[in-house]
């Protein structure tokens, strides 16, 4: 593969991000498989990193060397993409333009949901916050787009970064260094992961993964629990990505449908709303590691895998690495 033909911004810390053996929840679980979780939620500096933070230092280098003057990108009110970008904005000293939509169907009594949490980060950070009554989807938004426009009659260049950093050509390339990362562990260890399990919703990070380990062949270990509670949509999107970051990256054979494994299990009742399973992970992965999930993502990508493995569906015997890649503050 040829990931260092592209140019890199470092925005994480120097080195690999750690990979910590949950040792108190394996044995909770029943001590036949050993967990494992590698701690994307620690890797920098900027506004408490996480997944996005990976992918920008694949993508900001062309706004950098384009001369644009704002990052533009959307998602949710609470949102850790738009987080991410505002801080990765203020870092580089470009203005932000956020637009933070309706996604989640969070029950808000006391009226504070758009005003505390990511969304409060974001404006400490600079960005502009443009609320929008929109419902989730993972496509492109027309509210985006608009924002876009507005920065261009005001005389501004802006750069659009989409929602997850998915639908941008080099939105996988991350995640393909993830992977990359993780066999340099490996190697110091002295193991391989026998599975690698990962929230999915916009696509991008499992789909950098399953390149990734394809170079290895183990592209179909990498399992993707769908959050989105749209999985048709995320693994058609999931496989788009793959594709064209196999081709990125001169992987040397093509990825099909069978390399993207989605289980579709856990996502419900809707994006950004927790179940009774996704509660229970929480407090248990907590309780025994002192280790936070959240409700809209890794909450349900925990219950996932605590599920898979009280089922026995992960072998005797089997390591398992958790892609731990932020957890949202609401």
């Amino acid at each position: 593969m040829k990931l260092d033909k592209f140019p890199k911004q470092e925005l994480t810390f120097p080195g690999p991000t750690p990979i910590q053996h949950l040792a108190r929840l394996s044995a909770a679980l029943g001590g036949k498989v050993q967990l494992y979780a590698k701690r994307e939620d620690c890797n920098s500096g900027l506004a408490f990193g996480g997944n996005k933070t990976r992918k920008l230092e694949y993508i900001v280098p062309e706004a950098i060397e384009g001369g644009y003057d704002t990052l533009v990108s959307i998602g949710g009110i609470q949102s850790n993409q738009t987080r991410q970008v505002a801080a990765v904005a203020a870092h580089l000293g470009m203005k932000c333009v956020l637009v933070q939509e309706n996604w989640v169907n969070h029950g808000d009594k006391d009226g504070v949901y758009d005003k505390v949490g990511n969304i409060e980060l974001s404006r400490i950070l600079g960005a502009d916050c443009r609320l929008d009554a929109a419902g989730f989807d993972i496509g492109i938004r027309p509210s985006w787009e608009q924002a876009m426009a507005d920065v261009e009659k005001a005389g501004g260049k802006p750069y659009p970064i989409p929602a997850g950093c998915s639908e941008h050509p080099k939105g996988g390339l991350g995640f393909v260094g993830f992977a990359e990362e993780v066999r340099q562990q490996e190697k110091e260890s002295g193991f391989k992961f026998d599975y690698i399990v990962v929230c999915a919703v916009t696509g991008s990070t499992q789909a950098g993964m399953i390149v990734g380990f394809a170079a290895d062949g183990r592209a179909r270990r990498v399992i993707g629990i769908d959050a989105s509670a749209k999985p048709d949509k995320t693994k058609d999107q999931i496989l788009r990505i793959a594709k064209n970051t196999a081709e990125l990256v001169e992987l040397g054979h093509e990825i099909t449908e069978e390399d993207v494994v989605l289980d579709t299990r856990f996502g419900g009742p809707e994006y950004g709303v927790p179940n009774e399973g996704t509660m229970e992970a929480i407090r248990l992965c907590a309780r025994t590691e002192g280790m936070l999930t959240d409700p809209v993502y890794e909450g349900k990508s925990m219950d996932g895998m605590i599920q898979m493995v009280r089922n026995g569906e992960f072998p005797e015997g089997s390591r398992v690495l958790y892609a731990h890649w932020a957890a949202r503050l609401r």
